[in-house]
């Protein structure tokens, strides 16, 4: 998502999203005023003999999947502390600091796939080597390579990935009179993101009132962003924001809906954001399969039977994470075993049944089944099939050091000048290239 080359870098243990079997996760949770909240992950005793905290940026759904009950009811001296911090840009900073203090930091730390090549190549020696402790044969080759440095230190076990489909409103596209089913849906849109967003300028000749087709216009340049070849940097660490032919491709399409009247205006994770599902605001979004659950959660009663799924213009993805274990954790032995049990095969597949957070260990796949009161909230949807569809076509994409802030700037500097504030696309994109080039130190 950013741009500008100012020169180029060679990135030790750079590696590609790969486009196997995939999938994804990591939505956004409840915040306090700070950003972050604090849960037990079971009954909130506090009894157990040794606490362990876990920090996440979102809905990782272990709790939701009832893994930290399970986890303490078979370890009954151990104790879980889940600290939740809604949106990453907030939380990884947080992290970085702690790390480089050396204390602060969670016994478990979750780890954005934007944020992992800084994590491996600036703070690899402030994690321990998880290779050592477990079969890495369980998971895909490519998300084990994100997480090892260049000396084969394996920081990080991976939770998800994130195949992209549609979530929309089949109640307001119907009001709209628009074409509700699923198939005829993709196959209105199949190929192009800028057909989504025709189907988009149909929508709104009709839109029920106070509804917008979409989100906002950050969700779709993140999604068809997901869909291209090029990022922010190349193959071996060079930086090409600026010339890179997905992030034109994506700012373009996203400019066309920030200069429609299609869009929410929404910023993503915010608390509007989270009302706008509940409100009914908007009638579709670009769901990444950690978002299933992210919806249901906020959609409420309301949604369930409303909400339906489409594949996606083109496959793409957006997310992933990695939980890793600080050198500064107190309880190192025990922190490892949680992450390695939480990042197990079969609990991915738990995890995937409650919230439909596409997996990363492969052996998972053959028994992934949503729950059923899932299925029945997006209008018995094939959602296993939709997401494995697109994990299997998804382009090889390579991520950087500063792969997460780069996107921020763009889609929470950039887009949001044209979109919220009126200003023109070429107004937009110089107010995202000056906040690159600060992210960038250029």
């Amino acid at each position: 998502m950013r741009t500008s080359i100012r020169r180029s870098r060679r990135l030790g243990a750079f590696v590609a999203v790969a486009a196997l079997t995939t999938g994804l996760l990591a939505g956004c949770a409840d915040d306090s005023d700070d950003g972050s909240s604090n849960s037990d992950g079971g009954n909130g005793s506090g009894k157990g003999k040794i606490t362990l905290t876990i920090g996440t940026f979102g809905v990782f759904g272990y709790k939701q999947a009832g893994l930290y009950d399970e986890y303490m009811k078979l370890h009954p001296d151990i104790n879980i502390k889940e600290n939740v911090t809604t949106r990453t840009d907030v939380y990884w900073p947080k992290v970085l600091t702690r790390l480089q203090a050396g204390s602060g930091t969670d016994d478990i730390q979750a780890i954005e796939v934007g944020n992992v090549t800084e994590a491996v190549q600036t703070q690899g020696d402030k994690f321990v080597d998880l290779g050592k402790d477990v079969d890495k044969s369980q998971w895909l080759d490519w998300k084990n390579a994100q997480a090892t440095t260049e000396d084969g230190k394996l920081i990080g076990l991976g939770t998800d990935t994130g195949p992209m489909a549609i979530c929309y409103r089949k109640d307001l596209f119907k009001k709209a009179g628009l074409e509700t089913d699923r198939n005829k849906l993709a196959e209105q849109w199949k190929g192009d993101w800028a057909k989504y967003v025709d189907v988009g300028k149909a929508y709104m000749k009709k839109a029920p009132k106070g509804s917008k087709f979409v989100d906002s216009a950050s969700s779709v340049y993140n999604a068809a962003l997901g869909g291209g070849s090029e990022r922010y940097y190349d193959k071996d660490g060079n930086v090409i924001w600026d010339k890179s032919d997905g992030v034109k491709k994506a700012w373009d399409t996203a400019m066309s809906v920030a200069t429609s009247t299609m869009s929410a205006k929404l910023k993503q994770f915010d608390p509007t954001w989270d009302q706008g599902f509940a409100n009914g605001t908007f009638a579709s979004v670009a769901c990444p399969a950690w978002m299933i659950g992210y919806i249901e959660q906020k959609s409420g009663d309301s949604g369930k039977g409303n909400w339906d799924v489409a594949a996606a213009p083109t496959a793409s993805n957006w997310g992933g994470s990695f939980l890793g274990v600080p050198t500064a954790s107190k309880h190192q032995k025990e922190a490892v075993a949680l992450a390695k049990w939480l990042t197990a095969p079969e609990q991915q597949a738990k995890v995937f049944a409650k919230q439909a957070s596409f997996p990363s260990t492969p052996s998972a796949y053959a028994t992934l089944k949503p729950a059923a009161d899932t299925t029945a909230y997006f209008s018995d949807a094939p959602i296993t099939q939709i997401f494995a569809d697109s994990a299997k076509t998804i382009p090889v994409q390579y991520f950087g050091v500063k792969d997460q802030p780069i996107n921020t700037a763009i889609t929470d500097v950039g887009i949001l000048q044209v979109e919220q504030k009126g200003k023109n696309p070429d107004q937009g994109w110089d107010a995202a290239t000056k906040e690159v080039k600060d992210v960038l130190g250029q």
